[in-house]
């Protein structure tokens, strides 16, 4: 083995070992957060995605693997693919030889989680100074519909990581356009999801908090987390449902995108099929069509593909909501 490759693998090491993140940064005591009932179930999704996490730093193979997360259980799963998103991508903007290991990863083993893959990109530009400078630039080369679920992935770090910090209505991300910033507010309400315990009432007087304006978007993100993470029963979903009130149409926008990632992934929940059926009356597989009919055709010159997207969602689900 040359010197510049023995090199290159002793900086490897190091960078890795830099890199990794102490399993109680997703502790609800570490984070401030309101223990609840489902307190050890979300914590279990932080470990899962941990476990994903550091897999992808200690394997540089795992982008190529057919399914490198078979043995996690279909609940979690997601979330290992999403952390090891965040690992690739840290590893790429950090790295010295190899710079593809995300990109390989999207078309590779996770390209059945691709929505994740995004999310976990927005992880990793939250902790990278160059790219949270400026996040939207690292979207330039992503595809046009999907490249927003990074500054999503932004919105939830930064909402996840800041709770004990500051109170969620001050949350914010510097230099983002103003559409960015509503894609951000989607992100920050599923963190509120977590920090709230997934306990309804914590999450709607948290919302009650925010302008007005952002409301709807925060909704979205509570709807995609209470579908994705769950896990309620019938009746707290049908306070989920009173809590929402005007937002409707918003939380069930979430709810469908939810559905859809977990029928991509082949991940189906017991969770995700009681709250597709109860507030928009479909199941999840239903549910998901619904997000996949509504693909925008063609770019809409008057706002991006990915809010065209979501208009058609609400669209499609308004008489189903309204009923």
């Amino acid at each position: 083995m040359n010197e510049s490759r023995m090199e290159f693998q002793f900086l490897d090491r190091i960078r890795r070992r830099l890199l990794r993140i102490d399993d109680k940064q997703v502790l609800f005591d570490t984070r401030g957060f309101v223990p609840t009932k489902l307190q050890g179930h979300l914590e279990a999704i932080g470990r899962s995605f941990l476990l994903g996490y550091h897999m992808a730093l200690d394997d540089s193979s795992l982008p190529r693997q057919c399914n490198p997360f078979s043995t996690v259980a279909s609940c979690y799963r997601g979330f290992a693919f999403e952390g090891a998103s965040m690992a690739m991508a840290l590893c790429d903007a950090l790295g010295v030889l190899r710079r593809n290991r995300w990109s390989e990863f999207v078309k590779g083993g996770g390209a059945s989680h691709i929505y994740v893959l995004h999310v976990g990109l927005g992880w990793a530009v939250a902790r990278v100074p160059w790219y949270r400078r400026s996040p939207e630039k690292v979207m330039k080369e992503l595809d046009p519909l999907l490249r927003w679920l990074v500054i999503d992935g932004l919105g939830f770090h930064e909402g996840f990581f800041n709770w004990k910090a500051r109170s969620p209505s001050e949350i914010g991300a510097l230099n983002l356009s103003p559409y960015g910033m509503r894609v951000f507010d989607q992100g920050l309400g599923r963190s509120l999801w977590f920090g709230s315990g997934a306990e309804v009432a914590g999450v709607a007087r948290i919302i009650e908090s925010f302008a007005p304006s952002r409301r709807a978007d925060l909704w979205s993100g509570v709807g995609l987390a209470a579908c994705y993470a769950g896990d309620l029963d019938s009746a707290e979903i049908e306070c989920l449902i009173d809590a929402s009130q005007a937002y409707g149409e918003h939380l069930a926008q979430g709810i469908v995108f939810g559905a859809e990632a977990r029928e991509l992934g082949g991940i189906p929940t017991s969770h995700t099929e009681r709250i597709c059926n109860c507030v928009c009356g479909l199941t999840s597989a239903e549910a998901a069509e619904i997000s996949y009919a509504a693909l925008p055709a063609a770019n809409d010159s008057h706002q991006p593909a990915y809010e065209t997207w979501r208009a058609n969602i609400r669209e499609t689900l308004r008489s189903r909501i309204s009923a």
